[in-house]
């Protein structure tokens, strides 16, 4: 087999949530450069149709479909049109997430709670549900949970998203162990500070980023390719033998 055969996706079917902008685009390109039919879905149509149109100028085979994760219905209108669009599925890549507060446990209310973890995990949950009987039928299946740092290390004011990205590392490794037989793999992604718009609020204060990289080895702040090179490797045979992992992509903030 060619080295290049190890990270090609030719004749693979992905879905990738949160895939309208920053990781979640970065990874549905990757994907879609090697080789995979990709659909791309986020909340909003429009945002979709965007991405797709560029996508397809650069000979990207790709659906946009919107899904809003925290609702379980437009969940499953999302497998059904992937299916029906290309009649298999062989990739998920659970990103779309939500923080819509900030501040210490105390201050948050149930509403929150409640909003966090539909998106973040509830959502997951059920599109990895729904996905599986067409996985199964893959012979190289592979979920991708795209949880976050915080989920192993909590930071000041990020309490419920924590939980919720911690929550994401049980998940995949309870799912690794009750699929492994059926030759799915489930990894777990833990980004650090990526520049991104959904993480604005931290690389852009300075007084942050100064205590970031004051801990963190690599000085610098990640790229949203660097997580999708990752998930190309999860996603492709060259991670044929990883399932249940959570693997940190964070400059070594973690260590």
């Amino acid at each position: 087999m060619e080295i290049q055969e190890y990270f090609s996706l030719k004749g693979k079917t992905a879905i990738i949530t949160g895939a309208s902008k920053g990781i979640g685009e970065a990874i549905a390109y990757f994907f879609g450069k090697a080789g995979a039919k990709v659909v791309i879905s986020s909340r909003k149509q429009d945002a979709v149709e965007e991405v797709a149109k560029k996508f397809r100028a650069d000979g990207i085979d790709c659906a946009p479909i919107a899904c809003q994760m925290g609702d379980m219905d437009a969940i499953d209108v999302l497998v059904n049109a992937t299916i029906d669009t290309y009649g298999a599925l062989d990739v998920v890549v659970n990103n779309a997430a939500t923080n819509p507060v900030f501040g210490p446990i105390m201050e948050t209310d149930l509403v929150a709670y409640d909003k966090i973890m539909d998106v973040n995990v509830k959502g997951p949950l059920h599109l990895s549900k729904l996905a599986y009987p067409h996985l199964k039928k893959s012979d190289n299946a592979s979920v991708i949970n795209i949880s976050s740092v915080e989920g192993i290390t909590p930071g000041f004011g990020l309490g419920l998203y924590s939980m919720s990205k911690a929550s994401m590392i049980m998940l995949t490794k309870v799912l690794a162990k009750e699929w492994g037989h059926q030759g799915i793999r489930v990894n777990t992604i833990c980004p650090g500070l990526i520049k991104t718009k959904f993480s604005q609020a931290l690389w852009s204060n300075e007084n942050i980023m100064k205590q970031v990289m004051t801990k963190q080895p690599i000085k610098e702040i990640g790229k949203t390719e660097d997580i999708a090179a990752l998930a190309l490797t999860l996603a492709s045979k060259s991670g044929a033998y990883c399932t249940g992992a959570t693997f940190t992509a964070d400059g070594g903030l973690t260590v």
